[in-house]
């Protein structure tokens, strides 16, 4: 059965044991490695169980995660992977309601910001803004071993694993019980953990946490 390229994917044989939110950053954190991930659709109506749809903004992206993704073990189901038949209704609906919303955000931030301007009456002669900080990471020297923080609540060992086992030399992950916010990745090597630290620097779990990683402590 040939289906044409498309933006979207179908995936079914997902398990679906696990909750909806859950499975929703779990498929965001495997298939937004192959490029922006606009939305995913993954519903738990009897008809819907167990299937999931992942919209790219690119194809290429789209291809390449069905190439590489296909039978992936993903909660220990192999996943099953094609192109959608269609942009389906609720998809492209979907699309529309997701650049709506996207304006919606501008325009609020931009009557907050234009607020914000009326309310501050400058005193002083120098109106400057401060020039936004820049966020350096502190690092200490290699290690196979890398540190990771400011990871979302939510972030669990299957999701970390995906992320990092696309990297040569991955040996396992270890969270912190009690901290969710903090875990350590092991490689085979320095520079196989060096490599995984500067692809992945920053990389957001979900929209607000961009994950930081520096070399663990020797």
């Amino acid at each position: 059965m040939d289906i044409r390229p498309n933006h979207t994917i179908y995936i079914n044989n997902v398990n679906d044991k696990i909750k909806k939110e859950e499975l929703k950053r779990s498929l965001y954190a495997l298939f937004s490695q192959f490029g922006q991930v606009m939305d995913i659709v993954a519903m738990k109506t009897m008809k819907m169980r167990g299937q999931a749809f992942v919209i790219f903004r690119e194809l290429a992206a789209a291809t390449n995660a069905l190439r590489q993704l296909q039978g992936f073990p993903f909660y220990n189901k192999p996943m099953r992977i094609q192109y959608a038949k269609t942009d389906s209704d609720l998809i492209s609906k979907m699309r529309g309601t997701y650049g709506d919303k996207e304006k919606k955000k501008e325009k609020k931030k931009k009557a907050l910001e234009q607020a914000a301007n009326v309310n501050k009456k400058p005193e002083g002669v120098n109106t400057q803004p401060p020039p936004p900080a820049t966020v350096q990471v502190p690092d200490n020297p290699p290690n196979y071993i890398l540190f990771l923080n400011n990871l979302p609540e939510e972030t669990n060992e299957m999701m970390l694993s995906m992320l990092f086992n696309q990297f040569p030399g991955f040996k396992e992950v270890r969270l912190v019980p009690g901290k969710h916010d903090i875990a350590f990745v092991e490689f085979e090597s320095e520079a196989q953990a060096g490599v995984a630290k500067d692809a992945l620097q920053g990389f957001r779990i979900t929209a607000t946490c961009a994950m930081k990683i520096t070399y663990a402590k020797k």
